[in-house]
């Protein structure tokens, strides 16, 4: 099953920029890694984030920084962001894994609305306007990645190497940890290991690959806004997580491409297609519980066996 869902990514993948708008490809390619950032700490270790906007636009906003006042290229700015989320993820988680359940999703909404603040409020950010103008400019002086094909390739790249850093982390011994604290804390604490510990590592690289796609985001649209530091934001990565599988591999990807597609699709609407949304959410809920892909890995290993 999984080999199929592999080739049916890469393909798909390669193929995405000829068989629909490259920026829109784009899009789904860095929501579908914040959605996979995301689900390694939900899905995987059982922390549920209400903060994950302050590492996906925080990294947005110093990237964008870091290329239009210091004068750095495309890949330098975006490792730049992906900097920042690690130091900020490694801050946050350390005082968010402390607490449990409701108390560490209030605690990490808390420190992601700081952010929020100041993202409005310092002078490089642009306030209300956001952070624009970001150039794209070249990769290593040689792609022009203002060509929509090359930038998209440029992105599904820092895509799969985010992907295959999840994919791996859950398939080694440390995932498999990560997995029995999800399942019983208090017998992961029994058999020796370090809960807390574990607990930060997950929680930081889960910051960090977020402000991967947040970072990438800003130089694909090349703008930053408080759009991107919103809780909605949060809100919105748990929802791509739930409706395409939490706890599988490619369930957020899934879950990804529904939600933005959606958006795309009922974008004449206006405020209604939240709504819209919404209301699809439920019924998705209601009737896969386990999300797409979920129910669907569920159905063919029923028949299998």
């Amino acid at each position: 099953m999984n080999k199929v869902f592999w080739v049916l990514l890469i393909v798909l993948g390669l193929a995405a920029p000829w068989l629909t708008y490259p920026v829109f490809a784009m899009k789904l390619l860095c929501f579908a890694l914040f959605a996979c950032a995301f689900n390694l700490l939900l899905g995987y270790v059982g922390l549920l984030s209400f903060g994950h906007a302050a590492f996906f636009g925080g990294a947005a906003y110093i990237t964008g920084h870091v290329i239009t006042a210091w004068g750095f290229g495309p890949l330098p700015g975006i490792l730049t962001g992906t900097l920042f989320a690690l130091v900020l993820g490694a801050i946050f988680g350390a005082l968010a894994i402390r607490r449990q359940g409701i108390y560490f999703a209030m605690i990490t909404l808390a420190l992601a609305q700081i952010i929020f603040f100041l993202a409005l409020k310092l002078p490089f950010t642009g306030g209300e306007n956001g952070l624009q103008g970001i150039p794209r400019g070249t990769l290593l002086g040689v792609l022009d990645l203002n060509d929509p094909i090359t930038m998209y390739y440029f992105v599904f790249a820092i895509f799969m190497i985010g992907f295959l850093i999840i994919y791996r982390t859950i398939h080694s011994p440390f995932g498999q940890i990560l997995t029995a604290i999800r399942e019983n804390e208090p017998r992961a604490r029994s058999l020796g290991y370090n809960v807390e510990r574990f607990k930060l590592i997950a929680f930081t690289l889960s910051a960090t690959l977020a402000g991967t796609a947040g970072a990438t985001k800003a130089v694909i649209f090349q703008f930053a806004s408080l759009t991107d530091v919103h809780w909605q934001m949060s809100g919105e990565v748990v929802l791509m997580t739930l409706l395409g599988g939490m706890g599988t591999l490619f369930g957020p990807i899934a879950g990804a491409a529904a939600v933005i597609t959606l958006q795309d699709e009922l974008a004449s609407f206006g405020s209604w297609v939240q709504v819209a949304i919404g209301g699809i959410f439920v019924v998705c809920v209601l009737l896969f519980r386990r999300g797409f892909v979920g129910e669907l890995a569920r159905l063919v290993k029923t028949k299998s066996s």
